[in-house]
Parts: C-alpha cells; sequence; structure tokens
C-alpha cells in the first residue's frame, strides 16, 4: 500500500509539473528548467541599447526588459534566475528571435505585419519616423532630391527595404549603400561616400548628439517617409509569455511610471555618455499609453 501510495503521490507531482508547463508556455517552461533568461541587446544603439562604463547592456529598451525580467523572477520563484546577454545587430537580431536562442530582443525593432509572420511582438514601446539626414547645404528633403546618387541605410532595416522600394517605384537611379549598423552607415554620409541617410529619425537625433558642434553640419528633412511602431522581439507561438511581456508594460502605461522611464532615457543626460536627446514625447506614443496596442499598421499611429 505504501509503495502504491508513493507511486501515486509522483504521478499526482508529474502531473502537476507538466500542467504547470503547459500553463508557463515553451519560454517560460525553457526558463524554469534552467534558470536562465536570454536576451538580446545592441552595444551602440543610443537611448534604446548600449553599452554603459562597465560595458553592461543598458538604455530604454533594456530597462523596459529587465522589468519583464523581474515578473519572470517572481512568476517562476526564481530569485537567482541568470540573465544571459547576446549581442546582436540589425542582420542577427531577428534570426536570433525566430530560431529560440533569444526569448527577447531589447534593442530598435520595428513590428511589421511581413516581420509578424516569422516572429512575435510586444505592445508598441517606441513609435518613430524614418527621415532623411544630410549635409545642410544640401537641403534635402525627399528621395527625389537625391535622384542619381549614393543614398545609405543600415542592412536589415524597414528603412533600407523602404529605400528600395521607392528608389524601384520611382525609377530614382539612386546607388544605395548599406551600414552594417546605424553608426557605420552614417559614416557614409560623413566620408562623402553617400549624399544623405535614410534612418529613424530617434536615431539619427542620437547619432548627430554625439557629433559635438559637428551637428549643425547636417539637417533631418522636415518630412517624414514612414512610421515606425518599435517593440520587444519574442519566440512566435508563445502566447503566454507574451502575455506576460505585455502586462509588464501595460501595468508602466497605467501606472504613469513610463514617463519618468521615457525621461531618463530621451530628456536627461544618459548614463556613461552625457548626451541629452532632449526629445519629447511624441503625441503617437502618448496615444499607445492611454490605449496600448500590438499593430504593426503604420496608421493607427498617424
Amino acid at each position: 500500500m505504501r509503495r502504491l501510495a508513493r507511486a501515486s503521490a509522483a504521478l499526482a507531482a508529474l502531473c502537476l509539473g507538466l500542467a504547470a508547463h503547459a500553463a508557463d508556455g515553451p519560454t517560460l517552461a525553457r526558463v524554469r528548467e534552467t534558470g536562465v533568461i536570454v536576451i538580446g541587446y545592441r552595444p551602440a544603439s543610443l537611448p534604446f541599447s548600449y553599452l554603459d562604463a562597465q560595458l553592461r547592456p543598458t538604455g530604454y529598451s533594456v530597462e523596459l526588459c529587465e522589468r519583464v525580467i523581474a515578473a519572470v523572477r517572481e512568476k517562476l520563484d526564481l530569485p537567482d534566475l541568470e540573465v544571459r546577454r547576446v549581442e546582436v545587430a540589425s542582420a542577427t537580431r531577428m534570426p536570433l528571435v525566430i530560431n529560440g536562442t533569444l526569448d527577447m530582443e531589447c534593442g530598435i525593432t520595428t513590428h511589421t505585419a511581413e516581420r509578424a509572420r516569422s516572429q512575435a511582438f510586444s505592445l508598441t514601446i517606441f513609435v518613430a519616423e524614418t527621415r532623411l539626414l544630410a549635409r545642410a547645404s544640401d537641403r534635402v528633403q525627399s528621395l527625389a532630391d537625391l535622384r542619381g546618387r549614393p543614398v545609405a541605410s543600415t542592412i536589415g532595416t524597414t528603412s533600407i527595404q523602404h529605400l528600395a522600394k521607392v528608389n524601384e517605384q520611382q525609377s530614382l537611379g539612386i546607388r544605395i549603400l548599406g551600414g552594417l549598423d546605424d553608426p557605420e552607415g552614417f559614416q557614409l554620409l560623413r566620408s562623402g561616400r553617400a549624399a544623405a541617410f535614410l534612418m529613424d529619425d530617434v536615431v539619427l537625433r542620437s547619432l548627430l548628439a554625439q557629433q559635438g558642434p559637428g551637428a549643425d553640419d547636417y539637417r533631418l528633412s522636415d518630412q517624414a517617409l514612414t512610421i515606425e511602431p518599435y517593440a520587444i522581439g519574442l519566440r512566435k507561438g508563445d502566447p503566454q509569455f507574451k502575455a506576460l511581456v505585455d502586462e509588464v508594460l501595460a501595468g508602466l502605461y497605467r501606472s504613469g511610471e513610463i514617463h519618468a522611464i521615457y525621461r531618463r532615457w530621451f530628456e536627461s543626460p544618459l548614463p556613461s555618455q552625457g548626451l541629452n536627446l532632449k526629445l519629447p514625447m511624441s503625441a503617437a506614443f502618448r496615444r499607445v499609453i492611454a490605449n496600448p496596442t500590438d499593430s504593426p499598421d503604420p496608421e493607427k499611429y498617424r
């Protein structure tokens, strides 16, 4: 009888464990088993994700992911949860989410309908617009102003995809130059190899802020070419983990704490950098905070 009771207890424990894993979903189940959660970061994408003076990832997106990690620790009762940080680039970030290497991609990634076919995304965490950056003396306002000239963007981004699409549709004859990351794309403009650099406005403002007085040599176009809703990249097919991530973000939005977080990264001197983007929160992101959404449709943010 005692053996039967022990076997029944073991079976019940096994069933409870399987039920817990099923309730967790694949990401949380793996984190529970391994005691490790893996995030991707960008090393030089101020203020979203960059390395501080101690070479540790920091930034706006990283802080939001850290809030999620705190919730995971509490939910799984894993106070010693290990956080493994993996450096990613524009070209590697999404493949590493898709193949399961990363649990969260904590950098700068636009949520699009095309990308959503192969991975999931959190609620929107920022709304950017793409613009052209050129030398102030060139007075560039649109891609049509760059007909037949070289234009830079960053490999693996929606910006370079838009550039290629418009170039073909309007037969502009633009020679497209791709940087491996945003600083390299900007360097193509600085060196004179490109007449302009097409990228998200917040990225361009960050790059300019790092130029000091030299920033006055450049000007952003008044016209925005596209709208870019940023989100945390997640593995597809795991609604339980997405629900946890979204609830953490929605909680920050409901409480208003997101405003203090935003001010820390966009309207204050950046830790270990001293740069201040002085970028007020956009009306589009204020609407997201009031009514959280994970829509990839740019029209939802106009």
